[in-house]
């Protein structure tokens, strides 16, 4: 299962048409190319799936969601926590 976990924008570089976003201390990149033209700026908050970046989403609202991302995870075990990582990068590709 992918969900789409808010994800800070930390750099853009416009050559690529790419941004460098921190989902949850993990930093990846995203095409902006189904973005506005210079809609997303550093330090928004969006929703990436399958690379892309879809939206944004307010900084309170994201950080309710980072808050019950954290909550899920920290129920986890070892296990359950490997599996969502490998799940999740499967998602990004």
């Amino acid at each position: 299962m992918c969900l789409s976990i808010p994800s800070r924008v930390t750099k853009i570089d416009k050559t690529t048409n790419t941004a460098t976003v921190d989902t949850m201390g993990v930093s990846r990149e995203a095409s902006l190319d189904l973005m506005q033209e210079g809609s997303v700026k550093v330090g928004d908050y969006v929703l990436i799936h399958v690379g892309f970046i879809m939206n944004k989403i307010d900084k309170e609202d994201a950080l309710l969601s980072l808050e019950a991302f954290d909550e899920i995870l920290g129920r986890m075990d070892d296990d359950e926590l490997q599996q969502s990582i490998i799940d999740s990068d499967k998602c990004f590709q």
